[in-house]
C-alpha cells in the first residue's frame, strides 16, 4: 500500500465530520490530520488530538517558516495544517485524510497535485439549511452567512476529482470508502 493524501471538503453542515468519523472507524489504517488553530480549547479538547493549539505569534512564525501545508484566517482566528505530520505519515506509506475548507483544499492542490480531492455536496440547499438549523448552535444571521458561503463553495465543487452527494449517509459512506480504498 502506498500512502496518499486525501482531501475532504464541502460546505458547513454537509456531514463531512459524520462521514469522516464513520470512514475512520471502518478504516483505522487511515491517519486523520490534526489542524492547528489559534482558537482557545473548548471543554474536553486535547492539544494534539482535537487541534494543535497555537498562540497567534506561534502560528504566524509557522506561516513565515513555511511549516503549514495550508492555512486561512476566519473570524479573527487562524486555522491550518502543519506540514510535518503529513510528510511523516506519507513517508510511512500511510494515507492521510485532511478535512479542510475550500481555500485550504485549493492551497493543498498546488503543493500536492496528485492528492485525492473529494467534495461532499448536500442534496440541495433546503436540506443543508435544515441540517444547520437542527444543530441549534447559531443565530439566524450566522446561518444565513453560512448558506451564502455554501453557495460559493458548492459552485467550486467541480474543481475536485470526485463529488459525493450526502443524501443518505450509508450510500455516501460507501461511495467515499470505494474512492479511498481504490486510492490506497
Amino acid at each position: 500500500m502506498t500512502g496518499r493524501l486525501i482531501v475532504l471538503t464541502g460546505p458547513s453542515g454537509v456531514g463531512k465530520g459524520t462521514l469522516l468519523k464513520a470512514l475512520l472507524a471502518n478504516h483505522p489504517e487511515l491517519y486523520l490530520s490534526v489542524s492547528a488553530t489559534t482558537i482557545a480549547p473548548r471543554a474536553g479538547e486535547v492539544d494534539g488530538v482535537h487541534y494543535y493549539f497555537y498562540d497567534r505569534d506561534r502560528f504566524e512564525v509557522a506561516i513565515a517558516a513555511g511549516a503549514l501545508l495550508e492555512w486561512a484566517e476566519f473570524a479573527g482566528n487562524y486555522y491550518g495544517t502543519p506540514i510535518e505530520p503529513v510528510q511523516a505519515q506519507l513517508a510511512l506509506d500511510r494515507s492521510i485524510v485532511l478535512e479542510i475548507e475550500l481555500a485550504g483544499a485549493r492551497q493543498v492542490a498546488k503543493i500536492f497535485p496528485d492528492a485525492l480531492r473529494i467534495f461532499i455536496l448536500p442534496p440541495d440547499l433546503a436540506t443543508l439549511e435544515a441540517r444547520i438549523r437542527e444543530r441549534g448552535t447559531e443565530t439566524s444571521e450566522a446561518i444565513d452567512r453560512r448558506l451564502e458561503q455554501a453557495k460559493v463553495e458548492i459552485a467550486a465543487g467541480n474543481e475536485f476529482d470526485y463529488q459525493i452527494v450526502n443524501d443518505d449517509l450509508q450510500i455516501a459512506l460507501a461511495e467515499l470508502e470505494k474512492l479511498v480504498t481504490n486510492a490506497e
